[in-house]
């Protein structure tokens, strides 16, 4: 089987610190798999808070996750802070591909890179929506 290849934006968007807490813990002693793409979702909000925005209303509609990639570089342990680092990689008339890239501050170890496929969706009218202007502008500095 091929290996998932995650493409790295040329500029970050946003960039924010998160704890490993025990409930991202796995039986493994390590952060698990399905808490990677937690921490990337709370990455997420917290960059479309800081445009004003949320996942409920991104301008009129919300955002719906289509599709997500993990791909594993290193291993992540309970109290480790992480650097979650996001950009975006394509954009299209509505949806969108944002990049994660976890990383161990303390060591510089790279620890997952995450892909998620947002799509724009009105949940009123249960239909995919057109990229509003504001979000477009969110993601304007985007590769």
């Amino acid at each position: 089987m091929a290996r998932v290849q995650i493409e790295l934006p040329r500029t970050w968007l946003y960039q924010t610190r998160l704890d490993v807490r025990v409930t991202d813990v796995n039986y493994g002693g390590h952060l698990g798999n399905d808490r990677v793409l937690a921490l990337a979702h709370e990455a997420r909000v917290r960059w479309l808070a800081s445009c004003g925005l949320s996942e409920q209303d991104v301008g009129g509609v919300g955002l719906i996750m289509a599709d997500a990639a993990l791909v594993f570089r290193g291993e992540a342990f309970l109290g480790d802070k992480l650097d979650v680092e996001l950009g975006a990689v394509e954009t299209r008339r509505s949806s969108f591909d944002l990049v994660y890239r976890l990383t161990r501050p303390a060591d510089g170890i790279e620890i997952a890179l995450v892909k998620t496929g947002m799509v724009c969706f009105d949940y009123a009218a249960r239909k995919v929506a057109r990229l509003p202007l504001v979000l477009a502008r969110c993601l304007e500095s985007e590769s």
